[in-house]
């Protein structure tokens, strides 16, 4: 077969900066998605229009910035210097051509390879960029990348700055929404990085006096504090530390402004500083679990030149502060250590709630750690990969997978073996993973950790998702709760949300948890079938076939044959994030959810049934065509 292939002159393309990002949108904006996860394309595309406005206001220049987003449309208006006006379109459609490549300009900027604002345009339906500067405007139209509209410089008595509208290619992004509150929470951690400025976004203020610790204070609980949140400054480096009664490891990190949800070397760095600092002030030698268990905390650098492992920036690979600096280990390491150890010499009421939280933790790890060996050794009889689990050939903790498909890792978690069933047959196995529950999971609320190692269920989860030290070796992107659409599958559903968020709250934080969507009804004739979601969907449908078209309504995920549902777990699968904003609170929600609130409970999950609220509006009949075609 391979002899076949002839390989000539033809062979060889060349492709333009458009044409390559349109073909490969992946190696500049990770994944695509439909906006359903916070790091989606959608999401990196405002990102990158918003970053160039933020390094404007970090060289000194605008206060303020303006952003609106509609379903589709997004505008961002700064207050900068405004692009020079013989470079507004070279700036957005030539790659490697920027004026951060300036150091003087841009000292310690987010994007230093020329290609956000160029990704942007060219996997827009449409682009505009206007410049504002002394007087003048410039502006330049694009679509998907192409120069469409040219205008001549002309007066203005606007302020100087830059304007951006856009349009993501709904081709590329399919069936794409932004999510208000991925949104919000982005808008939120560029105001607290940086102090003074002021972002209206909707028509709504976002401003922050106190950096970090804002973000902490707005991200715990503060009836789950245990001691009043540590804010350090000092030169291009901010934390803020507390500890909290929840369980797990909670890390807010940033770099020169940007979020690196993976960590890196900065985050390293800091968790290593902060079990040296805190041993050598108790002087013992405590675990560095028990001290890093329950913590909660942030931490932002600026570095010159960053290096980041992915073009979407979301971890770290920089080993220095810059080209004549100290390493970012020794950097990091030396303010921890003398910045946090004068700190608790100064608050000895603060370092004694801190110890007993580390004793705390201690002995519930010395409890549990009998327990969890034997835990261990029952997941390694259990066979786990071939009676639980159906794995998938690439995982989210594999450095050397590519970024875009470590990305679309999942594990569906199903109940029942005809579910199960269907989705693995059906499923990618490169990148979709099954994990089948038996029966209802346990009621945790208000259990602690011992229970997760008393359970074979749990147990066998947390060893399938490799989370049981933390979810910094998580092998999935996303995880996906499958349930039937019934007052059964909602009730399994909220089972398994609260063990989560019991347990393992910072990685429904981090955006790794969601709800799979699945079609209520099939409507088809001999010629088309549509799969509706809605009743709304299925009455379109309906008007659309015409005919008294044959109706199916799905009660069960055993009901979908495994061909169908190769096509609601592929490309155009739906999945709800389960979001907790910063009025959440964990507490709260689970004493709501598993707590002896039961009418409320009961009324929440009828409520919340589409299957339920479909049966309740249509007669008993209505599953034969004739009827549902009236």
């Amino acid at each position: 077969m391979a002899e076949n292939v002839k390989y000539t002159e033809d062979s060889i393309k060349s492709l333009d900066w458009r044409e390559h990002i349109r073909l490969r949108p992946g190696m500049y904006i990770g994944k695509l998605g439909d906006g359903s996860a916070q790091d989606d394309g959608i999401y990196v595309l405002v990102k990158e229009v918003l970053d160039n406005s933020i390094d404007e206001h970090m060289m000194g220049y605008g206060r303020t910035i303006d952003v609106k987003i509609s379903e589709h449309k997004v505008e961002v208006r700064d207050y900068g210097r405004g692009i020079p006006l013989g470079k507004v379109i070279d700036c957005v459609s030539k790659i490697n051509t920027g004026g951060k490549y300036d150091s003087g300009a841009f000292q310690k900027s987010v994007g230093l390879n020329g290609v956000g604002t160029k990704a942007v345009n060219a996997l827009s339906d449409y682009f505009k960029v206007q410049a504002f500067r002394d007087g003048e405007t410039k502006i330049a139209e694009f679509e998907k990348g192409v120069l469409k509209e040219d205008r001549p410089i002309d007066k203005t008595s606007d302020r100087n700055g830059t304007k951006v509208i856009f349009t993501p290619d709904a081709s590329i992004f399919k069936n794409y929404h932004f999510i208000p509150e991925y949104l919000e929470n982005q808008i939120w951690n560029y105001a607290y990085l940086n102090a003074g400025l002021t972002i209206n976004y909707n028509g709504k203020k976002y401003f922050s006096d106190k950096g970090l610790y804002d973000l902490l204070s707005n991200k715990v609980e503060e009836e789950s504090i245990r001691y009043p949140i540590i804010h350090l400054k000092g030169n291009d480096i901010e934390l803020a530390i507390t500890h909290s009664n929840q369980y797990g490891e909670e890390y807010y990190s940033f770099v020169n402004g940007q979020y690196t949800t993976q960590g890196g070397t900065h985050l390293a760095a800091f968790r290593e500083a902060i079990v040296k600092t805190i041993r050598e002030f108790f002087k013992k030698d405590y675990d560095a679990s028990d001290i890093r268990q329950s913590i909660v905390a942030s931490i932002a650098v600026r570095v010159q030149e960053p290096v980041f492992e992915s073009q979407t920036k979301t971890k770290l690979g920089s080993h220095s502060v810059g080209p004549d600096g100290p390493t970012l280990r020794t950097f990091v390491n030396d303010f921890v250590k003398t910045e946090l150890d004068n700190y608790l010499h100064k608050n000895p009421a603060v370092a004694d709630a801190l110890l007993k939280r580390i004793l705390q933790s201690e002995r519930e790890r010395k409890e549990i750690s009998g327990i969890k060996k034997l835990a261990n050794e029952r997941a390694k009889k259990a066979n786990l990969h071939n009676k639980k689990l159906r794995d998938c050939r690439v995982h989210y903790d594999d450095n050397k997978a590519n970024e875009e498909v470590k990305n679309n890792t999942m594990l569906f978690i199903t109940e029942g073996d005809s579910a199960s069933g269907s989705i693995t047959k059906s499923r990618d196995v490169q990148t979709q993973a099954v994990f089948s529950l038996r029966g209802k999971p346990l009621n945790c609320f208000g259990m602690t950790k011992k229970v997760v190692y008393e359970n074979e269920e749990f147990n066998l989860l947390q060893h399938a998702l490799n989370i049981e030290d933390g979810i910094d070796g998580l092998r999935y992107r996303k995880i996906v709760i499958a349930t039937d659409a019934d007052v059964d599958g909602m009730h399994i559903r909220l089972l398994i949300m609260t063990y989560f968020l019991q347990f393992f709250p910072d990685l429904v934080k981090n955006g790794h948890l969601f709800i799979l969507e699945t079609p209520l009804f099939r409507v088809r004739n001999k010629k088309e079938t549509i799969y509706c979601y809605t009743d709304e969907e299925r009455q379109r449908a309906i008007h659309k076939l015409g005919n008294k078209p044959e109706i199916t309504r799905f009660k069960g995920l055993g009901e979908i044959s495994p061909e169908e549902f190769g096509g609601f777990i592929g490309d155009d699968i739906r999945l709800e994030p389960i979001i907790l904003n910063k009025e959440t609170k964990i507490s709260e929600l689970l004493t709501f959810y598993m707590g002896k609130n039961t009418p409320n409970r009961q009324n929440f999950i009828i409520d919340n049934l589409k299957v339920e609220k479909d049966l309740a509006l249509e007669d008993p009949k209505s599953e034969e065509p004739e009827e549902e075609a009236a």
